[in-house]
């Protein structure tokens, strides 16, 4: 299993994938247990801590770069969040729970990423969005994309 941290540049406390467990052309499948000192249940909720749906959408799309740049399709790229389409937020994600995170991979080219992903608590559907990621090449990033 590679480690997250060599296939996309997010670091604590914005590293939302814990490990990727497949990672093909078509589909990645990834997990993240958010612990109960996360820095935004200290705010949300505080007496009533719920994982916040942008972070879910978040960990999504880390999950969707981290199996690009595993599975080999792009190499040497950053994915820069463009949309976020369809968004879904069924179920809490409480602290402690870990997320299964499943992303379909729609459309890859060296240019943009497109993805649907879904997250799930011990088999219960949490979230759901689709989203588009621009991708720029780490060697030559000078200014914005």
């Amino acid at each position: 299993m590679q480690d997250v941290k060599s296939l996309i540049p997010h670091r604590e406390p914005f590293l939302f994938v814990d490990r990727i467990e497949k990672a093909d052309e078509n589909e990645i499948i990834g997990y993240k247990k958010y612990s109960q000192d996360e820095f935004f249940f200290k705010g949300h909720f505080p007496e009533y801590p719920v994982v916040p749906g942008v972070i879910l959408v978040e960990s999504m799309a880390q999950c969707g770069g981290a199996g690009v740049s595993m599975s080999g399709l792009l190499k040497d790229a950053l994915f820069f969040l463009a949309t976020v389409d369809k968004v879904k937020l069924r179920n809490q994600v409480r602290p402690n729970d870990e997320i299964k995170m499943v992303v379909q991979n729609i459309r890859v080219s060296k240019i943009a990423i497109k993805q649907a992903g879904k997250a799930y608590v011990n088999e219960i559907l949490c979230a759901e969005a689709e989203w588009l990621c621009m991708v720029g090449d780490k060697k030559n990033l000078t200014g914005r994309l």
